[in-house]
Order: C-alpha cells, then sequence, then structure tokens
C-alpha cells in the first residue's frame, strides 16, 4: 500500500514499511499504536534539541507537537527524536566551554545517524541555542533531503529601572562588581530579571544571527524565527513548517536545491547588514561544506564588507529580536538589501516558491527605527568585517557595529595569556593597562580544544569601563554578545603553528577594522626563526573521549572548523540509496 501523492518507492522509508520481508519492522510499528495507513505514508524526522539546561531549549518539546499536526495534517507520518545541545550562555567562562563548538558537529553527526538508521524521508529540525541551529541546519544540507528548519524563538527582554536588559547586562554587572561600582544587592537584583521567560538570548547574539541565516538561506519559513518563544503564534509556524515539508517531499525539493552558493551569500547580508554574530563566519562555511560548497572566511568576509549594516540590534545597537519581529521582521530586511540590489532573488524556499516571490508577498517597509533604510544605513560597510595579515594568513573577524570609525583602528604592544583563564585572572585583578593588546591563545579548534568563547573576559574589561581602551585579539571565538575590539578566528590557530603562537609580550602588533589588516612589527625572517624554536602545541589534559576525538578531525576557523571531508568527497547521496 502505498499513498496516492506520494511515490514510497522513491523515498528511504521504503527500506523499513514495503514488502514482506519487512513485516518484523511493521511490528515494532504497531507497537507503538501507528497504523497501516500511516505505515506507508512519508516518514519525517521531527528533530529536537529539546533539554532542561536552559530557557533556549525548554519550549522545543511543545513546538515539536505543533509540527507534528503538519504532517500529519498532509498526509505524513512524523517521529519525533532529541538530540544534544551545549548552552552556550551556561558553558560560558569555565571549562564546559570546550563541549560548545563541538556539540555544533555532534548534533549534525546524531540526527546524520537518526535519520538514516530508521529511513526517514524527510526533516523538520527544531532549535534554540547557538551551535545547535547550525548544526541542525548542517544535518539537513548532509543528508539532502527535504528539509524546513524552525527556530524556538527568543526570550523576552528583562525590564530594570525603566530599561530593557539582557543577559549580555549580567556578564557586563559581574566586571563593574569586579570593579567595585555594583553592589552584591544590584548584582541580585538584575540576574533575577534579566531572563524572563523561556528563549534564546534576546539581542543579535548567535541564536538569533543563524536564525536570521535559516531565513535568508531559504531552509525556514519566512518571518518564523521571529515571534518570542512563549508567544503562542510560534505553533502556527510550527504547523506550516510540518506541512511545508510535505510539500517539498511531493516535489522533490532537497535541502541542497535551497542552500546553494547563492543562498549564502543571502545569509552573509543578513549577518552584516544586522550586526550579526562573529560566529556566523565559522557556521556558514561549515553549512556550505556539507554540500560541497568551497565558501570560506574569506567569501563570508567580503560580502561583509560590501553590504551597509542598518538594523540597529544589541549589541551594538538598542533593540532585540522582540522589537525585530514587530517591525516586520527578516523578510523586511531582505526587502530592503532587494532595494539596493544585493539579494539574489531566484532561490528556492522552503515554501517552493524564490525568494523574489517571497519578498513580493511583503507588505511592510523599513520603519526607520529598528531597521534603517537601506539606501541611508547607520553604516555603509556592514556590522562584521574579516581581517588579514602576517598575523592572520588565515584570516580573522571582527565585529565593528556600533563603533565609531576612529575606534577601528588601534595599535599596540601585546599582552600574551596561554589560556582564557590566564587572561580572566589578569582582567578580575585589574593587572593589563590602557593601549594594551590581550593575546588569548591555545583556544582554537584544536588547540583548546573546541574554541571557546571569551565573553566571562570581555564582558569583564567593559564592566570596567575599559572597553574602548584596550583590544583583544584570539585563536578562540567570541559570543555574539561581546562588544569591544575584540577580534577572533585568528588563523591557523597557535596549535597549528600561527603566527599567533609565536607572538612575546610587547610586540607591536595593529589592528585595522577599515583597512580589514591583522598584522605584528616583526619581519618575515624574525617569525621565521621564531617558528624554528616553536616547541609545538601546548599539551592540553584531554587524553581521551570527545574533546580528544574532536581535536584529532577539527579542520582550521577558516573552513569552518569541520570534521569531516564534506559534500565534496561524497560517493552517495543518503535520498537516493
Amino acid at each position: 500500500m502505498t499513498s496516492q501523492r506520494f511515490d514510497k518507492s522513491k523515498l528511504p522509508s521504503r527500506h523499513v514499511t514495503e514488502g514482506p520481508a519487512r513485516a518484523p519492522h511493521r511490528s515494532y510499528f504497531y507497537a507503538m499504536g501507528i497504523s497501516e495507513e500511516e505505515i506507508h505514508q512519508p516518514w519525517v524526522g521531527v528533530a529536537t534539541c529539546w533539554n532542561e539546561a536552559a530557557p533556549c531549549n525548554i519550549a522545543l518539546n511543545r513546538q515539536a507537537q505543533a509540527v507534528k499536526m503538519g504532517v500529519k495534517k498532509q498526509g505524513g507520518t512524523p517521529r519525533e527524536f532529541t538530540t544534544i545541545t551545549v548552552t552556550d550562555g551556561i558553558a560560558m567562562g569555565h571549562e564546559g566551554m570546550r563541549s560548545s563548538l563541538a556539540s555544533r558537529d555532534a548534533i549534525a553527526d546524531t540526527v546524520e545517524l537518526t535519520m538514516r538508521g530508521h529511513c526517514y524521508d524527510a526533516l523538520v529540525g527544531l532549535a534554540g541555542c547557538d551551535k545547535s541551529l547550525p548544526g541542525m541546519m548542517m544535518a539537513m544540507v548532509r543528508l539532502n533531503v527535504p528539509s524546513v528548519f524552525i527556530y524556538g524563538g527568543s526570550i523576552l527582554p528583562g525590564r530594570l529601572h525603566g530599561q530593557d536588559v539582557t543577559v549580555q547586562d549580567v556578564f557586563e554587572a559581574v566586571g563593574k562588581h569586579q570593579a567595585g561600582n555594583y553592589s552584591d544587592a544590584e548584582l541580585a537584583i538584575l540576574e533575577r530579571v534579566a531572563c524572563p521567560s523561556a528563549g534564546a538570548c534576546g539581542g543579535q547574539f548567535t541564536a538569533n544571527t543563524m536564525a536570521c541565516v535559516s531565513e535568508a538561506l531559504g531552509l525556514a519559513l519566512p518571518n518564523s524565527s521571529g515571534a518570542p518563544a512563549p508567544y503562542e503564534s510560534r505553533d502556527q509556524y510550527g504547523e506550516a513548517s510540518g506541512e511545508a515539508v510535505m510539500n517539498l517531499i511531493e516535489r522533490n525539493i532537497r535541502a541542497r536545491d535551497i542552500v546553494t552558493r547563492k543562498s549564502l551569500e543571502n545569509a552573509a547580508r543578513i549577518v552584516a547588514c544586522t550586526g550579526g554574530s562573529t560566529n556566523a563566519g565559522l557556521h556558514l562555511p561549515a553549512i556550505a561544506h556539507e554540500a560541497g560548497i568551497d565558501f570560506d572566511l574569506f567569501d563570508v568576509c567580503d560580502i561583509f564588507h560590501d553590504t551597509p549594516y542598518f538594523v540597529d540590534l544589541k549589541p551594538g545597537g538598542k533593540y532585540v529580536a522582540k522589537d525585530l519581529y514587530e517591525v516586520g521582521g527578516v523578510p523586511v530586511v531582505m526587502k530592503e538589501l532587494r532595494k539596493i540590489g544585493l539579494m539574489h532573488e531566484d532561490c528556492i524556499t522552503a515554501t517552493g516558491r524564490t525568494m523574489g516571490e517571497e519578498l513580493d508577498r511583503i507588505e511592510h517597509d523599513a520603519d526607520g527605527r529598528v531597521i534603517y533604510p537601506a539606501a541611508t544605513p547607520i553604516t555603509q560597510t556592514g556590522g562584521v568585517v574579516g581581517l588579514k595579515g602576517n598575523l592572520a594568513p588565515d584570516g580573522a573577524i571582527v565585529k565593528v557595529a556600533g563603533m565609531a570609525a576612529e575606534e577601528q583602528v588601534f595599535t599596540g604592544p601585546a599582552r600574551v595569556f596561554e589560556s582564557e583563564e590566564d587572561a580572566f585572572a589578569a582582567v578580575k585583578a585589574r593587572e593589563y593597562r590602557d593601549g594594551e593588546v590581550i593575546v588569548i591563545r591555545n583556544e582554537g579548534p584544536a588547540g583548546g580544544p573546541g574554541m571557546r568563547e571569551m565573553l566571562a573576559t570581555t564582558a569583564a574589561i567593559s564592566g570596567q569601563g575599559r572597553g574602548k581602551k584596550v583590544a583583544l585579539i584570539t585563536d578562540g571565538r567570541f559570543s555574539g554578545a561581546t562588544r569591544g575590539f575584540c577580534v577572533g578566528h585568528v588563523g591557523p590557530e597557535a596549535a597549528h603553528g600561527g603566527p599567533i603562537a609565536l607572538l612575546r609580550d610587547g610586540d607591536m602588533i595593529t589592528i585595522d577594522a577599515i583597512k580589514g589588516e591583522l598584522s605584528v612589527d616583526l619581519s618575515d625572517e624574525e617569525l621565521t626563526r621564531r617558528k624554528a624554536e616553536w616547541k609545538g602545541p601546548r599539551p592540553t589534559i584531554y587524553a581521551t573521549g570527545a574533546l580528544w576525538k574532536y581535536a584529532q578531525l577539527v579542520g582550521g576557523a577558516r573552513q569552518g572548523a569541520v570534521t569531516h571531508p564534506g559534500g565534496g568527497a561524497e560517493a552517495h547521496v543518503y535520498m537516493d540509496i
């Protein structure tokens, strides 16, 4: 028996549902209350990163039920499963952050294995926290199944003294507290009101940045990323996503039909014009890698450079995701990009229509407060900038959203730390000087291992009121909530013998975000001499287990810190087995 709308002979689920040899498999399905009709329909994996670790994921379980309703309405059989997630806000500032980036690839791997093992025909993926969004999208592109992504939604802003507050304010309050400018009582009040609901961090940090990316790529339904997590309207987006994936199955529209070089460029535009997280410079190449598309950090940064910054979101601006949603959301932003010729309109989307057709349906225009007209932006260059030079031959990245032009050039002596802990201790004790370039090395994908984010350190510097008086560079990462002149993803990393491994206290470093330069005032001969004296990567305590395995496999940040050969090396496509 097969559905009249769907030809099961061409779908992976036929391997577990069709023919006499699959009677044992069907007996398992009957045991779960699945009907004969449902057994012979297309099977849709509904994957969530639900857990009780943090507010960003806590609502995903409820939202998955709405997705399943949509799948069933359109003649599909949904099967819900969960995968891991590591929430950066909880992992931040200690050894737990080493697990964060590695979790992205573990999410992609576990979703792939579940889909393969159970022969599901399509995927609706729900994710709520930083690495779970790209991890889920990577799995979609790797498997190349009909796919729809849906974001769990942002947290509502807290309110204190008549102002919106976010978790970023709490991290920075820690720095104020260390400087003696914030009392125990004030900190206790702030921490209780900053995060008042379920949902991911509300500023244009990594989760909301990648949620915007999901729409720009076309993997998510228009405006689905905007509604905050507590809004019941999110259920409507969930149900619509379930219905949409059934349309994609019927039309055989797969993830790589949607994720193309052009759609990746659209996604990079969204990051730049919203002042999004520098982590997008890591995740976009990783998503491209799954499709075998050559799209590295330099490609991303070229687009950043040519894209105006015109959406005023925290941490560089004033507003949060809820505010963006209320003025029309990502579709209005893309409509503004189209007005200045910076959107590829022929890209197909999860609706089955092209991006241009979707934007034709948008009635709202820029409000001039949250979304400025693209023709009169906040700044002419994107909120995120790529850097290159003799200190970063494989590139680096910095967020400049909200920074004045004169703040985007910095020259000073290096103050070198071998780990984030060493740097944080020095910052906490105020053992650094104005004008210095703080260098944190051995925090790259392999050397950390895990490429930790440095929000605890950068927020402490900002909280001490010295965010404009020092700069910071690292082969690790920065949270999307980081502000100040902070350069991440310096490559090659120290563990791979990059120039950052060779720096010494006092070396004069220049960071020029206007020219796109990151250099050290050392001759090629001196760098070669130091490289010959280099004793190799610093040993870590991770000599076994998942992080050891990750360190052996992971590549450089320029290509997205990926852990396998990618779509360019594949010998088969899962959907066609």
